[in-house]
């Protein structure tokens, strides 16, 4: 086995566990961020064509994104292998989101638990794209459960999976293109022809590690004291239950496993979206149901890690 190959990728999953996101640090995702925000001025103010000026936005990114990480991979082995393996790590670190999910989560819980229902919707607020201001606190709280369940996979699941064959340059690449989604993949009259593209790349590079990371539930609800026969059942009839293909992949293992209901209706930019319901009202959903997830999603990337490292380990 290739230690040298996975080290990195061992630094980073700890450095985010012991760390989080570091908000007083400059932060790669939020470079990514700025640059797709410029770009998009830039072709609403110049193309014509919104879904062409998409796709050039696409193009454009990755290769920045994938060519500064290919650039500073190299210099840093090229100085000596430990320099690269600590430089590797701690891109590796900025892409990984568990600590940060399960910070921001908490936030929620811990205002439901102080009966704040208003700052546990300020809480929620930063970390869901639906509006939350009329939210109840059973909303709240569900809103934050299908935030952890989602982005167990594009937060840390999914960044492992492209880790495990790219290294830190395909943990950017996939970063890139979930941020692009994330800014311009909505389906409103503002973004349906400029995010086009965005939307698509990002449905096809988590269409594998969504369905892997849903499969990873089953045994994690066992070992969380959760029912892993019930998060298979809800997986295999919700599954698709969602606009986006991947989507309801680990939200539906997750509302089995908890035995509650998530997704339905929702206001996005104060526009109603329908949708669907997820999973068995079993019971209302509880405060309690943040942490569960939470403790899922660990245990989740735990073994994605494991399976990440061990592969790269052997192909390199």
């Amino acid at each position: 086995m290739n230690l040298a190959a996975i080290l990195p990728i061992l630094i980073g999953f700890l450095l985010d566990a012991l760390l989080g996101d570091p908000h007083s640090l400059p932060h790669p995702v939020r470079f990514i961020g700025g640059f797709v925000n410029r770009l998009e001025r830039c072709v609403r103010k110049k193309c014509n064509d919104l879904r062409l000026g998409g796709f050039l936005i696409v193009m454009t990114v990755i290769i920045a994104s994938g060519g500064m990480a290919t650039l500073i991979v190299i210099i840093c082995y090229h100085i000596n292998v430990i320099t690269g393996i600590i430089a590797e790590g701690l891109m590796c670190y900025y892409l990984l989101a568990a600590r940060s999910l399960r910070d921001e989560s908490m936030k929620v819980y811990r205002a439901i638990h102080r009966h704040d229902t208003e700052g546990a919707r300020k809480a929620v607020s930063m970390i869901v794209g639906r509006d939350t201001k009329s939210l109840d606190e059973q909303g709240v709280i569900r809103a934050a459960v299908e935030t952890v369940a989602e982005n167990t996979s594009d937060g840390v699941t999914a960044p492992l999976f492209y880790m495990m064959f790219g290294g830190a340059v395909g943990g950017f690449v996939y970063k890139a293109v979930n941020t692009m989604d994330s800014m311009l993949g909505y389906k409103n009259d503002k973004y349906k022809n400029i995010g086009y593209f965005p939307a698509k790349l990002d449905d096809i590079f988590n269409y594998v590690p969504s369905r892997i990371t849903a499969l990873l539930c089953i045994p994690s609800a066992f070992l969380c004291g959760l029912d892993g026969k019930n998060a298979y059942r809800i997986w295999r009839r919700d599954r698709r239950k969602h606009a986006s293909p991947n989507s309801a992949q680990t939200e539906a293992a997750f509302a089995g496993a908890l035995h509650v209901q998530l997704a339905g209706d929702a206001y996005y930019f104060g526009e109603l979206h329908k949708k669907p319901y997820i999973g068995d009202n079993d019971r209302p959903i509880q405060n309690e149901d943040i942490k569960k997830a939470n403790r899922m999603m660990y245990i989740v990337s735990l073994q994605m890690l494991v399976i990440s490292c061990a592969i790269r380990g052997l192909i390199l």
